[in-house]
C-alpha cells in the first residue's frame, strides 16, 4: 500500500499521533513526496525543537510559509516539479490575526489585543494551541494556494484531543461566564459576593491593576467578536469532516500503540469523519538468521569467545524484539480491519534531512 493512494484527491492530510513516534518527520516526508509528484504542498507543524526546519533544510520556520530550496529536494532525489512550503504555528500570533479578523472595527480589536486578560488568555489557554493549529489550516485551505496541506498536529497523549478544540472555544463563548461579565461590567462587582469584591479591592491596592475592570473589559470586547468565532468554529469543523480530508495515524509497533489505534478508528468512526490509514514507524525488520549453539560456536572462532559471545546475544536481542514488533503488528492489523497500514522499517540514524526523508519515502510511497 502506498501513501499516494491513501491521500490521492485529498486537499488535506492531518497526521496525529502521540508525540515520539516520528509524527512529524513523516509529516514532512509525506509533504515532500507529494511535491515530487508535482503537487504543491504545505505541511505545518507546532513542534518546538525544529526538527522540522532543520530536516527540510531550512534555517527556521515562523507562522508564514518558508519555501524549501528546489535545488536542494533535488539533490536530495526528491525533485519532481512540484513545490513544498513549510511553517511552524504561532499559537499567540493566529490568535491575534483571528481577532484582527473578526473584530467589528479598529477600536474593538485594539481593546481586544492590549487587554492585559487576553494576553494571558492567548498565551495560556487550555487548548490554544490545537484549536489555532486548526484555525490555521483553515486559513490556507480556503486560500486556496496549495494543491495539498499537510498537518502535523500537537504532540499529546490523546491522539484525537484536538479534535474538541473547536468545540471547547463555541462553549467558552456561550458560557455563562462570558454572559455575566458582558452584561454586568463594573455592577458585577456587587454580585460576585462581598468577600470577592473585598479581594478585588485589596489586590487593586496592592498591585495597581484593576482586575475586575480588565476581565469585564476584555470580556465587553471579546463578546462582539463571538458570533464571528462561533461561525469559524463550525467551519473548521465542517473541513474535518470533510470528504477532500483525510486522517492518519503514525504509531509506532509498540503494544501501547494497539489500543490506541484501536481507539482512534472507533473515534473516527463515531464522529463520521475520514480515516485513511495507519503509518507505523521504527518497524525492526524480521531476522532470518537465530542464534543456534552451532553458530554462537562459528563466532567464538572467529572473534573470540567473548566478543563471539557478545555478538550472539546482540542477534537474540534482536531477534526477540523484531518477533515482538511483528506480533504487535498483527494485533494492529487484527484492530483495523480493512483499514490499510504502511510498515516503515527502523532506519539506520536519525531522520534529520532531505536524504532521510527521502529514505522513509522509499517506503512511504512503495
Amino acid at each position: 500500500m502506498s501513501v499516494e493512494k491513501l491521500i490521492r484527491r485529498k486537499e488535506v492530510v492531518i497526521c496525529a499521533g502521540a508525540g515520539g513516534v516520528g509524527k512529524t518527520t513523516t509529516s514532512a516526508a509525506i509533504a515532500a513526496g507529494m511535491a515530487q509528484r508535482g503537487k504543491r504542498v504545505a505541511v505545518l507543524t507546532i513542534d518546538p525543537a525544529r526538527r522540522l526546519a532543520d530536516s527540510l533544510g531550512l534555517p527556521e520556520l515562523g507562522n508564514e510559509e518558508r519555501q524549501v530550496d528546489a535545488r536542494r529536494l533535488e539533490a536530495a532525489g526528491l525533485g519532481g516539479g512540484g513545490e513544498l512550503w513549510a511553517m511552524t504555528l504561532d499559537a499567540e500570533r493566529t490568535f491575534d490575526d483571528l481577532v484582527d479578523a473578526h473584530a467589528p472595527d479598529a477600536e474593538t480589536r485594539d481593546a481586544v489585543l492590549s487587554n492585559p486578560i487576553y494576553r494571558e488568555l492567548s498565551r495560556a489557554v487550555a487548548g490554544s494551541q490545537d484549536y489555532m493549529a486548526m484555525e490555521k489550516l483553515h486559513e490556507l485551505h480556503q486560500d486556496g494556494r496549495y494543491d495539498l496541506l499537510v498537518l502535523d498536529t500537537p504532540p499529546t497523549r490523546n491522539a484525537l484531543d484536538f479534535l474538541e478544540a473547536p468545540a471547547r472555544l463555541s462553549r467558552f463563548i456561550d458560557s455563562r461566564s462570558l454572559q455575566f461579565f458582558r452584561a454586568g461590567s463594573r455592577a458585577g462587582l456587587g454580585l460576585l459576593g462581598k468577600g470577592t469584591a473585598v479581594l478585588f479591592s485589596v489586590m487593586k491596592r496592592a498591585t495597581g491593576v484593576d482586575l475586575l475592570q480588565d476581565l469585564a473589559s476584555f470580556f465587553n470586547a471579546f463578546g462582539e467578536m463571538s458570533e464571528g468565532f462561533r461561525e469559524r468554529a463550525r467551519r473548521v469543523e465542517d473541513l474535518l469532516g470533510d470528504s477532500r480530508t483525510t486522517f492518519l495515524l503514525v504509531t509506532s509497533p509498540r503494544a501501547a500503540s494497539i489500543s490506541e489505534a484501536a481507539y482512534f478508528n472507533h473515534k473516527l468512526r463515531d464522529l463520521d469523519l475520514p480515516f485513511g490509514g495507519v503509518v507505523v514507524n521504527r518497524v525492526r525488520e524480521q531476522v532470518t538468521a537465530r542464534p543456534t549453539s552451532k553458530l554462537e560456536s562459528e563466532l567464538a572462532g572467529l572473534l573470540g569467545h567473548e566478543l563471539g559471545g557478545k555478538v550472539a546475544q546482540n542477534l537474540g536481542d534482536e531477534v526477540r524484539l523484531a518477533d515482538r514488533d511483528a506480533r504487535n503488528i498483527g494485533l494492529l492489523r487484527n484492530e483495523l480491519g480493512r483499514r490499510p497500514m504502511i510498515a516503515v522499517p527502523e532506519l539506520p540514524g536519525d531522520v534529520h534531512d532531505l536524504a532521510g526523508l527521502a529514505a522513509m519515502n522509499a517506503y512511504l510511497f512503495a
